[in-house]
């Protein structure tokens, strides 16, 4: 590191950390999981858009979620299997990709959370309000709601980012998987009790936003499939709210594991590792919850397969 420390654009990037033994498994199962989320989610959304039949506000979100999944798993795990078989010692990231990485890697977070707030507010109106569904999710609204969920997490994540840009370094040294809002100010030896603010704020902001859109719309969703006696209308909700809340309980624990386990010194590295699984579980595991739990959407990807096996075998 001592011939790189007159670039002061240069850090050390501790990456993950696994033991030489270690490395070759864990870059095949990292390259795996990352090739099936490509897959999956790819799939799924290109099976949305060329679906006419699937051209339904719910559906649509699910793209917005697919493409996000595909955008936060990219930031991360590309750099992870590049850097898994050179020396901890020996990596280095440059001060502008570490901005780029920490800028994308919140912005998916950010993004991921109003996007499913989006979702939950179609699945309100689709249940509680059925009758005028059509005339308020029409694709103007979608389309403005999308990108309302895109843009507040953008603008939230420039002034995150932008604060930490204005800092000046004095160290070399990124002690984390990846790059992030702490591993940049953690840089600077100047006063951060601004970035701490803002970045707490937005945060609980955030999740506060998050957590209470969500229970709010479940207890009203509740209240109408309990008084209601449509079977048929209580079984698709369930359905339909039980994929959705599971993909979001997924992100959720996702998102409070490395806040949790940062407060236990012990658990460092436990913690460290959990901060990747932010962009790892979720990316892998929406697409196939809903793409199995969907009725429409699992028909339609039944109905794919079998039409390819029957054109392989006619010809």
């Amino acid at each position: 590191m001592e011939n790189l420390t007159f670039n002061a654009d240069i850090f050390f990037l501790e990456g993950l950390k696994v033991t030489p033994q270690s490395s070759f498994p864990a870059f095949i199962l990292l390259l795996i999981i990352y090739i099936f989320i490509m897959v999956s989610n790819i799939s799924l959304t290109a099976l949305i858009c060329l679906d006419r039949s699937l051209h339904q506000p719910m559906y649509l979100l699910f793209c917005n979620m697919s493409i996000n999944d595909v955008f936060g798993a990219s930031t991360i795990i590309p750099r992870l299997l590049s850097d898994i078989f050179i020396l901890t010692k020996d990596r280095y990231i440059t001060y502008k990709e570490c901005v780029i990485q920490a800028f994308c890697a919140h912005f998916h977070a950010g993004t991921s959370h109003s996007v499913l707030m989006v979702m939950a507010f179609d699945r309100y109106v689709a249940i509680c309000n059925p009758l005028h569904y059509a005339a308020i999710m029409t694709n103007k609204m979608v389309l403005k709601l999308t990108l309302l969920a895109w843009f507040l997490a953008l603008g939230s994540v420039v002034i995150l980012i932008g604060l930490n840009v204005r800092l000046s370094r004095c160290k070399r040294a990124i002690f984390n998987p990846f790059c992030d809002n702490a591993s940049l100010f953690k840089l600077s030896c100047d006063n951060i009790i601004i970035n701490h603010i803002y970045g707490l704020g937005s945060a609980v902001l955030i999740l506060g936003s998050s957590i209470g859109s969500i229970t709010i719309t479940y207890l009203k969703i509740t209240m109408v499939c309990l008084t209601s006696k449509n079977r048929v209308l209580n079984s698709r909700a369930l359905q339909t709210c039980a994929t959705h809340l599971a993909v979001y309980l997924i992100m959720l624990g996702s998102s409070f594991a490395p806040m949790v386990l940062h407060r236990f010194p012990k658990s460092s590295d436990s913690a460290k590792l959990a901060s990747i699984l932010f962009h790892v579980v979720p990316p892998a595991l929406n697409a196939v919850i809903y793409g199995l739990q969907i009725k429409e959407v699992r028909q339609r990807i039944i109905k794919s397969l079998y039409n390819n096996k029957v054109s392989n075998f006619t010809f």
